[in-house]
């Protein structure tokens, strides 16, 4: 009797602590949750009215690229009515923004299409070959860190720290021209150029971003590998790693459970900034890959003076840096809870 009770009198008092956990876990969460709303929503609502303001500023005009330079001012004050120009700036921003907040980006000034459906077609191709230079630098990065970090002060420490020191200092532009020479036309490895969609196959799709991603993933290994060694090397120096260490926990444990777990925030604050930097700073890779893609969409819409596509090119790129922070705040808030409690 008193054997069978044993069990449950056991397990009884811990299904509460963990209970308490969840909700401690799931409260830090939904506070960082509404602290980034609370930052985010303002930031979003400056950032668009000053993107809005850059038809004023720029003094392009629809009708001076329909008609060009030498349209009457007649012409010229009925395409811009044509366009709803002519009308207060805040009753057309708050037109605009409405458009934006369900999606619609307008129409181009230079061919009249809709500006979503271009931007759709240029940010699936760059948001490939980002979310894939992201992910070989974020693996290849956190081997590189983590070694380093465990090894510090010896030989392949120093010989990691040389190799992201070396390939940090090389642009994507350099490292896009040397893989296309040798691992495409040399080699015969991968396609030089061109675009697939998933949809077309998986291993063609692949095939074409995989040397763009490499090419654009090199400052992302390095960023992480850093981040990672120095904030390894400075959680190992913690009092609670002391601590661990005197209760008697194995290396593996205070590893994974202590060091990395605190050790991350360094390196996901990093991440927060590099995907939109990947997908809106890549113009130049994607005319060597000969990628229609949302970077080159960007420079092609700025050349031209379309500032609706400008306007466009400039709201996603918000959104993204917006949603992608959202999303590495909740998981510092969920993957470093000693760092959210101030341990």
């Amino acid at each position: 009797m008193t054997t069978t009770e044993a069990p449950a009198a056991k397990s009884g008092p811990r299904r509460p602590v963990v209970a308490a956990r969840t909700r401690r876990a799931l409260g830090r969460v939904l506070l960082t949750l509404a602290r980034s709303v609370a930052i985010f929503v303002p930031v979003f609502l400056v950032a668009t009215f000053v993107t809005f303001a850059l038809r004023s500023l720029s003094g392009l005009s629809p009708a001076r690229i329909q008609l060009g330079e030498q349209a009457t001012p007649e012409a010229v004050a009925r395409i811009e009515a044509q366009w709803g120009l002519d009308r207060p700036f805040l009753v057309q921003y708050g037109d605009w923004l409405t458009g934006v907040l369900h999606g619609q980006l307008g129409a181009s000034w230079t061919n009249g299409a809709d500006i979503s459906t271009l931007i759709g077609l240029g940010l699936g191709v760059s948001l490939s070959v980002a979310t894939f230079a992201l992910l070989i630098g974020v693996i290849a990065g956190f081997a590189l860190g983590t070694v380093a970090a465990l090894r510090r002060t010896t030989w392949l420490d120093r010989a990691i720290t040389g190799f992201v020191t070396l390939i940090s200092v090389m642009p994507p532009f350099v490292v896009g021209i040397v893989l296309v020479a040798v691992l495409a036309v040399g080699l015969g490895l991968f396609p030089s150029a061109g675009y697939v969609p998933a949809a077309d196959g998986f291993g063609p799709w692949l095939a074409h971003i995989t040397l763009p991603a490499v090419a654009l993933s090199f400052d992302v290994v390095a960023d992480v590998a850093r981040q990672l060694r120095g904030s390894l090397i400075g959680a190992y120096r913690e009092n609670y790693v002391t601590g661990a260490v005197v209760r008697g926990l194995s290396p593996r444990r205070i590893f994974f459970g202590h060091v990395l777990r605190n050790g991350l925030g360094p390196v996901l604050a990093t991440l927060g900034l590099k995907f939109p930097a990947l997908v809106g700073a890549s113009v130049v890779t994607e005319w060597i890959f000969g990628l229609q893609g949302f970077g080159r969409f960007a420079n092609d819409s700025a050349q031209a003076g379309d500032v609706p596509a400008v306007q466009g090119v400039l709201v996603v790129s918000i959104a993204l840096v917006v949603s992608f922070n959202l999303v590495i705040n909740l998981v510092l808030a969920r993957v470093t809870p000693a760092s959210q409690r101030g341990v």
